[in-house]
Parts: C-alpha cells; structure tokens; sequence
C-alpha cells in the first residue's frame, strides 16, 4: 500500500462526487488494485463503512452530518442536529471509524462571528461527551467558506481553549492556509498534536495575478481558473507550494497516527474518469516520496 517515505503514514484519497465515484464497489476495486489502503467517505458513512472495512480498506475520515445544525440560534434545530450527529456516530464507532470531518460553517453567515463562535461552542458542548463515549474525534478543515469559523490560528486556538476536549482536532489541509498566505508549516508546529487527519491537496500561487488583480477584487475582465481564482489555485500533492517533507517530519515527531488523503481538486486532473484516476495516482506517488 501507498505510504509517505516520511513517517509512513498511509496514502489514499477523499470520495469525490464523479459518477465513478459514487459506485462503492467499483471504487473500493479500483482502490485495492492500485495499492491504495485508504478512502475518505461522505456523510453517508453509516451506511458505507462497513464495505471498506470488508475490503479491509481504512476508513481516512467520514464526514459528520448536519454541519450548520451545530451552529446555529434555533435549539430544536440544534437538538435535532445533535441527536442525528450522536447516533451517527455509534453506528460509525461500530464500523470502526474515528474521525468525523466538519467545516465550521454557521446557519447564518450575516451574524457577528463572535456570535456565532459561542453557538459552535455550545455545540460542540453537547456533542463531545458522544463522541468522547465512542472514541470519536472532529476533525476540523478550514475552508475559508462564507462565515466559516476555524480556519485561522486564531480560530483554532480559541476553540481549543473554549473546549478543550481532546476529542477536538484538526482536518489539516495546507491548500487553504496557502491561499490565505498563513504558513502552513508555521501552523503545524503549533498544532501538530491536534491533527488527526491530512488531506494532501496543495495550492499554486500566481505571482503576476496578484500584482495584476490584488486577492480582494474579482477582475474586470479575466477569468479565473477552476478550483480557484485569479491569484490562486488548488492542486494536487507536488503542484503547489507546500513544503510536504517538513509537514511529515513534524508529524512524525508528533507521533501522527492517521492517514494522507489527496481531495483532487485541480483543473488539470478533474476532467474525466481517466483524468480523476490520474490525479489521485500521480499525487499518490509524489507523497510515496516525500
């Protein structure tokens, strides 16, 4: 199986939304005849882990469902989320799952953000005596998507203080610290023992774009390119920036135990089923080196 030359942490790759995607059985085929050990899933993991561990395949990550239920003002919606969240997860825990990816996005965008900060809190309050019962952990990326809280050190940091349960992680994914120009290595070293789960996706920065279009503005006239901008774009392990040799030696030295999961993002590569499998191939191999 794929694994990092750095810590040997095992390599795979996050479900995506293509039609050859969605067929399980296919892809869990597809995945063991390339040596790939590991599949990150959707929401539906109550439903799907099961076959993977089957196939012995390692579930990366299973994405917790009702994100913007956990925060939000309406404490039947809240209650609700909670409680479909916390049966979830035993149904998971049973297949053997423990990270449960989330973004922090709120119900309601317009609201202050330190308002919106305590209704995660309170949230996450209620959540994490469930997922301390099944040895669940959150594993929290930090997508700069509208509202979107914890995608900064500031954001994690203060969560981390506000709920200190260890059950609180991080999704550490270095394409979106990139693109906000916060250093992705500078943010492992602070938080490398609350990383329980890395995607290997990567950004490549246009130097002459921001000088051309600044990173505020949309352009008058150019077009931006897919899975970016005009400043920025996501691509997969080895295509971007990110000094992927120094995050796993971090890693390692912190005693990282999870998995490397490439989320194919990249113009160049989400063209087709041939294209996808490419993309999650070549990044593969580039991690297998580092």
């Amino acid at each position: 199986m794929f694994t990092t030359r750095t810590g040997s942490f095992p390599i795979g790759f996050r479900r995506g939304w293509s039609d050859w995607q969605k067929d399980l059985d296919g892809l869990i085929a597809w995945a063991k005849s390339n040596d790939i050990g590991v599949i990150d899933l959707g929401g539906d993991a109550d439903k799907s882990a099961a076959k993977l561990k089957a196939a012995g395949i390692r579930v990366g990550s299973a994405d917790l469902p009702s994100w913007s239920g956990l925060i939000t003002s309406d404490k039947a919606k809240q209650a609700e989320a909670i409680a479909k969240q916390s049966a979830y997860l035993e149904v998971c825990a049973a297949e053997g799952v423990n990270n449960y990816f989330i973004v922090m996005l709120p119900e309601d965008a317009s609201k202050a953000r330190s308002e919106n900060f305590d209704l995660m809190v309170e949230g996450l309050n209620q959540l994490v005596p469930q997922l301390e019962k099944t040895g669940g952990r959150l594993v929290i990326e930090g997508w700069p998507g509208p509202g979107a809280l914890c995608c900064t050190p500031e954001g994690y940091r203060a969560l981390i203080k506000a709920v200190p349960s260890k059950s609180i992680g991080i999704n550490y994914d270095p394409s979106h610290l990139i693109r906000m120009g916060i250093d992705p290595i500078r943010l492992l070293e602070e938080f490398a023992d609350r990383v329980y789960h890395v995607h290997g996706k990567d950004t490549e920065i246009f130097p002459e774009s921001v000088y051309e279009y600044g990173t505020e503005q949309p352009a008058t006239f150019a077009k931006g390119h897919g899975f970016g901008s005009l400043a920025w774009r996501y691509t997969i392990p080895g295509h971007g920036q990110m000094r992927w040799v120094k995050a796993f030696e971090i890693l390692k030295a912190s005693g990282y135990q999870g998995a490397v999961s490439i989320e194919l993002e990249d113009e160049n590569f989400n063209t087709d089923e041939a294209g996808e499998k490419m993309g999650i191939l070549s990044g593969s191999h580039f991690l297998a080196s580092c």
